[in-house]
């Protein structure tokens, strides 16, 4: 990976040269071969001034190829200095699904342009899949796939495929409808190029099909290529008509995006669309910051049940130097439990009815690990904190320690397991229930049973 980045580096460089030179043709040379993302790579590391000028050196399809994977705001740029018959080219090449994920990212104005300029079939498309709601399946769907009547021949739909797939996203699987567009069964490239030219769709067509609903969560739509190695899949309404196709490459992009979302909500942080170093500073601080906020005024009851205990600190001091070791420990079995269950959950393998085992299996984790962990802080506090560096450790506030140790850790595993499987069942995202926000409970559960053990067992 880091090779193949120094290459692009180096052709960058090399790409630049030319352009300064003004030597065009030696510039296409250098990138015509490379894939369009590639491409698209050494265009955004060049001078924004001579991403035009290297976008019109490239060939009409793989321009549209390389538009696709360019960053929203060279895209942006692009279009604005596109002439009317300049954008239609590129708009005209591009995949439906493509032409509906840029127009999402873009301006208002810009979005107007685009539309302005679609023909009115692509346009009336456009509008149709922009009617679904952001994060459904209809949304992602293309509408660009080979559909076959159910009574055609083999060798009828040959002859289709050849007048129309030109212009379809994929060929390698064609669908088979009735006269009312209900879907009935599909067959691969494969399975026509082997049958018979006189055989019916009816008669060799799979009819077990696994299709998804257009209102369908399209992470619930990804998560089924991922279970069936799917590279294509139907997109029905509610009567069952075929209206569109998902194809892998968008599926992909769902997971990825998806995957993104979560770990930047496990990590207290509103999510961003945008690659980091692409994201302003003004907006990584209000990606930031309320979570922050709202985490620093919840860890005031922490501060609380400290000041409550202040006489029991003041009497044995010592207490406090193990205060950050306990939250510690409990903080990060919490997160340990609840980054399973999300991971679980976002899978389909975790639902609300399996909370009683959930809980269960956490339990018993829990005890073993609590005891481990205190069984080993004993002995670290009796020969290391006690014998070597001489602190006032006597074996009543060492069981304190070891005991605060167990509890903490049965505690922070029953919240890490529990709350993001209650948080899913009554509608919330799982991974806001994550680190910060089960580390800030934990913190303060660590504390109060801390104090308990010291009032009983110390008399204070």
């Amino acid at each position: 990976m880091a090779k193949e980045r120094d290459n692009l580096e180096k052709l960058v460089e090399e790409t630049e040269t030319y352009l300064n030179d003004k030597k065009y043709v030696q510039a296409r040379k250098a990138i015509i071969d490379l894939e369009p993302f590639d491409i698209a790579y050494v265009m955004e590391a060049l001078p924004e001034d001579t991403i035009p000028v290297m976008f019109r050196l490239l060939p009409k399809e793989l321009a549209a190829e390389v538009f696709v994977e360019l960053d929203t705001d060279s895209q942006e740029s692009l279009i604005k200095g596109f002439s009317r018959s300049e954008l239609k080219e590129v708009i005209d090449e591009l995949y439906l699904d493509d032409a509906v994920d840029i127009i999402e990212e873009m301006p208002a104005n810009v979005v107007r342009r685009i539309l302005a300029t679609a023909d009115p079939e692509t346009r009336r498309s456009i509008n149709n899949i922009l009617q679904y709601p952001e994060d459904s399946t209809g949304s992602i769907m293309t509408t660009e796939y080979v559909d076959i009547k159910r009574t055609m021949t083999v060798e009828d739909a040959l002859k289709r495929i050849r007048r129309i797939g030109q212009d379809m996203e994929t060929i390698n699987v064609m669908y088979i409808v009735d006269a009312d567009r209900h879907l009935l069964g599909f067959l691969t490239i494969r399975d026509l190029l082997l049958a018979e030219a006189d055989q019916t769709m009816e008669e060799i067509m799979d009819s077990n099909i696994i299709a998804a609903q257009t209102l369908d969560d399209q992470e619930e739509t990804a998560r089924k290529f991922e279970k069936y190695d799917f590279l294509t899949m139907p997109v029905v309404d509610k009567e069952n008509r075929l209206v569109g196709i998902v194809t892998v490459d968008d599926a992909l992009d769902v997971i990825v995006e998806e995957t993104t979302e979560d770990i930047e909500r496990m990590a207290a942080v509103i999510p961003s669309y945008k690659p980091y170093l692409n994201t302003g500073i003004v907006e990584t601080v209000r990606s930031r910051i309320p979570w922050l906020l709202l985490l620093m005024i919840s860890a005031t009851f922490t501060g609380q049940i400290i000041s409550s205990f202040e006489d029991a600190l003041a009497s044995q001091a010592i207490l406090t130097a193990y205060i950050p070791m306990l939250m510690d420990t409990g903080g990060n079995s919490g997160s340990q439990a609840s980054v399973s269950i999300i991971r679980g959950i976002s899978l389909d393998e975790i639902t609300m009815k399996d909370l009683g085992k959930v809980i269960w299996k956490e339990i018993r984790v829990s005890v073993i690990i609590g005891a481990i962990l205190a069984a080993c802080n004993f002995a670290k506090l009796m020969l290391v904190d006690r014998m070597l560096f001489h602190n006032p450790i006597t074996v009543s506030i060492a069981l304190v320690i070891c005991c605060t140790l167990i509890f903490t850790v049965f505690a922070a595993k029953l919240v890490g397991c529990t709350l993001p499987i209650l948080a899913k069942a009554v509608g919330f995202d799982p991974a806001v229930m994550a680190s910060p926000f089960i580390t800030t409970i934990v913190d303060a559960i660590s504390l109060l049973i801390y104090f308990r053990f010291a009032q009983y067992l110390l008399g204070l």
